[in-house]
């Protein structure tokens, strides 16, 4: 496809124009910016990939990457799939399952090689990026599907997310019980049991997700299984529709903001193949910013009601839907939207659940050895990240959240700092919550956003690769060895206990 500069932006200089010197296609590109009542300003010059095929390379490498992992994964029992050394069914597996044999088993070996495969994975995610203007829309929509396509064969990658929300949904549909006043310890007998995880921790998860998962409890787990996993292909695909409708809107270059979300390495290996539920808040959220940006408010404040009861974490978007908003009569009906939702999934909460809400608290406890927090409280010498500290977290988003609501910036971007602050103030810091950043950075205006998404991308890459976990450990390096960290260590296995 001919590139049209007019066509819209894409990279890390987003929403500006371009201008090439040099002549040929491996000429520098000079981002401009127009500033209103002055002339063009030259920013810092950059070197462009000149051929399509840089981009359609790295799109080829992100697949293999994918289709390595799932190979690996669906062979047999492994550290890559949770909890399979105790069963690994064949509809778990999938149909890529005993295709090439076993394959690889020794622990350590599949752990470096998962590393080198999200190293090569992030170093094409910047050459896509790179070469985006080079790349049609129909190459980008047949690349994100094909990922979505390989990554359904796969198992869960790592952690039983997807079988603990089938514990809570068999809890309360089959078992009767309340899954917020109730821990799956007490089903020790139903066949979901021995795959999950949190035995002893109240569901985390919020009531319109556990709702919409109750129907799930009445078919075999094997299919519930794979409705799930089907259900989360079709929600990232919807939810990636959905940030290229938002680039449209915005007049922003679709291919960039599509790519920017779709191809990230951390969203593809952890959310994605790990089948996390994030995506159905993402859908809600993202459609309540195509909403307003249609300017239906009351929609839009309807369905980010919707994506608050899945998870609290989209409320952090309101705030900014009002400061979009402008005028008062809009901010009206924004709320209106949302309390006429809130009537519905209120009622149906408190008629299935009673009073009780998502067990945040105990999971908000727990520790992860990089997670910002605790990385920042070893290097102070507090030993971690110490309740004080976390305290001084959570405040410190509401600052942040307050004085870009005071100075009135764009507010894309306003809701993507404010989501990259509260990521970075929690204890319990895992890779997939990226994805809460990705679109407002995709989308929003401001090239700091998007550059700063990019290295959170690579420092979560870095800390989360097995490898260097076991690279710590053979040097003798433990970052999990203060008695704050010793505390959450025992708190976990205390929730985790069979």
């Amino acid at each position: 496809m001919r590139h049209d500069p007019r066509e819209g932006d894409s990279g890390a200089f987003a929403s500006k124009s371009v201008a090439r010197l040099g002549g040929g296609p491996g000429g520098v590109v000079l981002p401009t910016v127009a500033l209103p009542g002055t002339r063009l300003r030259l920013l810092r010059p950059r070197v462009a990939f000149s051929r399509p095929v840089y981009g359609l390379a790295a799109l080829t490498v992100l697949f293999a990457g994918c289709l390595a992992v799932v190979v690996f994964a669906t062979a047999g029992p492994s550290v890559l799939v949770a909890r399979s050394r105790f069963a690994f069914p064949g509809w778990m597996a999938g149909p890529l399952h005993g295709v090439l044999g076993h394959l690889i088993k020794d622990p350590n070996t599949l752990n470096y090689g998962l590393s080198i495969v999200l190293v090569a994975m992030t170093v094409a995610y910047g050459v896509a990026l790179a070469s985006v203007r080079l790349l049609s829309m129909r190459t980008i929509v047949i690349a994100v599907v094909a990922l979505h396509a390989v990554l359904l064969l796969c198992p869960p990658l790592e952690l039983t997310d997807l079988f603990n929300y089938l514990g809570y949904a068999r809890l309360g549909a089959l078992h009767h019980l309340n899954p917020y006043t109730h821990v799956m310890a007490v089903a020790r007998r139903d066949p979901i049991y021995g795959l999950t995880s949190w035995h002893n921790l109240h569901s985390p998860y919020g009531q319109a997700f556990t709702l919409l998962t109750y129907p799930l409890a009445l078919v075999p787990v094997p299919v519930a299984y794979w409705v799930v996993k089907v259900a989360t292909v079709l929600a990232s695909l919807g939810f990636i529709a959905l940030v290229w409708r938002c680039a449209r809107q915005l007049g922003r270059d679709p291919r960039f903001a599509v790519l920017f979300v779709a191809a990230n390495p951390i969203f593809l290996i952890y959310a994605l193949g790990g089948f996390h539920n994030d995506v159905f808040m993402l859908v809600p959220a993202m459609a309540a910013i195509s909403l307003l940006l249609d300017r239906r408010d009351r929609s839009a404040g309807a369905v980010l009601m919707l994506a608050v009861a899945i998870k609290f974490t989209a409320v952090l978007l309101l705030p900014f839907l009002l400061l979009a908003a402008r005028s008062t009569r809009r901010r009206v009906w924004l709320l209106v939207g949302m309390a006429v939702a809130a009537i519905p999934l209120a009622a149906a909460s408190f008629a299935a659940f009673g009073l009780s809400t998502p067990n945040l608290s105990d999971q908000s406890s727990l520790l992860t050895m990089f997670s910002v927090p605790n990385i920042v409280g070893l290097l102070l010498g507090l030993g971690g990240a110490t309740p004080t500290l976390l305290r001084v977290a959570s405040v410190a988003v509401v600052v942040v959240v307050a004085v870009l609501l005071r100075r009135r910036v764009e507010w894309l971007t306003g809701a993507g700092w404010s989501t990259l602050a509260l990521t970075c103030s929690l204890a319990w810091l895992v890779p997939w919550y990226i994805v809460w950043l990705l679109p407002l950075a995709a989308l929003g205006t401001s090239i700091r956003l998007r550059r700063a998404a990019l290295a959170f991308t690579v420092f979560l890459v870095l800390t989360f690769l097995p490898a260097t976990t076991m690279t710590l450990t053979n040097l003798g390096i433990g970052l999990m060895t203060t008695p704050v960290d010793h505390a959450s260590a025992m708190r976990q296995v205390r929730l985790e206990q069979q």
